[in-house]
């Protein structure tokens, strides 16, 4: 079975040429009959307005899944797999296959093409599923790598920047003032907010949620925390602020994102 990464401006790409592929999607994906129908089939997995996992089941009875990768409100891309059949193939379905083949006006060697779809991979619908939950565990911790890069990219900014950014990650669970984070730099609160956005992208409010979210994702781990415990613990003075910065960065609630970690599925 394929694995791929697809960024959301090249989901074209598709689980073609890829060393895992399905031998019978390869040999099909060489003909441009085919190819139309495939590409229609992989635009509805990776459609960059869908923030939901996404199975497809093609003509041939194949599945396949895409699983996006998601930091905050935005999709990266998405991790497809797929191209297994959840019972093994017979004499029959590939005589539907076909005259499906001809319709599309594909011209292949249907020998080949048979004994390639004869040796598809075979699992469990349950086993499948699994699998599908191993890659959104994966994709959360991808969100998580990228929170923290973008929290600790430092893109040759000033000096008075990177210390700043480590006075605010070292104290984050504490009350921070602008005016305090400035004086610490040496510098006016007027000309700190200034340097601090161009350097970051970001004001130093939207930084400081940023951080302690950051270490809320990662509190969430912990089934025995209870969410009040834990805005209390990054740093926020109310459950309701912490819910609602939580939802603005991530794209959805606290409980809602605990829900879909790994300790609590069982998987």
């Amino acid at each position: 079975m394929p694995l791929t990464f697809q960024p959301v401006d090249s989901w074209q790409q598709s689980l073609r040429g890829k060393k895992y592929e399905n031998n019978f999607c390869a040999l099909l994906s060489k003909n441009s009959s085919f190819c139309s129908q495939c590409l229609v089939e992989q635009s509805k997995l990776a459609d960059p307005n869908s923030k939901e996992i996404k199975t497809n089941v093609c003509f041939a009875g194949l599945y396949e899944s895409s699983v996006p990768v998601r930091v905050g409100n935005d999709i990266l891309g998405f991790l497809q797999t797929g191209q297994i059949a959840f019972k093994k193939p017979t004499q029959h379905q590939f005589k539907k296959i076909t005259k499906q083949l001809l319709v599309w006006g594909v011209k292949t060697d249907l020998k080949s093409v048979e004994e390639a779809y004869f040796h598809s991979h075979v699992i469990s619908k349950k086993e499948y599923l699994a699998m599908i939950r191993l890659l959104e565990v994966f994709a959360q911790h991808l969100a998580m790598t990228a929170d923290q890069l973008a929290i600790h990219q430092e893109n040759s900014e000033p000096g008075a920047i990177t210390k700043a950014k480590e006075y605010i990650n070292e104290h984050k669970t504490e009350e921070i003032a602008l005016d305090d984070v400035a004086k610490k730099v040496n510098m006016s609160t007027f000309y700190f907010c200034k340097m601090f956005k161009k350097a970051t992208g970001v004001t130093f409010t939207e930084y400081l949620s940023l951080v302690r979210i950051s270490k809320a994702k990662n509190l969430l781990l912990n089934p025995n925390l209870r969410i009040s415990e834990i805005a209390f613990e990054v740093g926020f003075q109310s459950l309701t602020h912490f819910n609602r910065v939580f939802r603005k960065i991530v794209g959805q609630s606290p409980t809602e994102y605990r829900a879909k970690l790994p300790h609590t599925t069982g998987i």
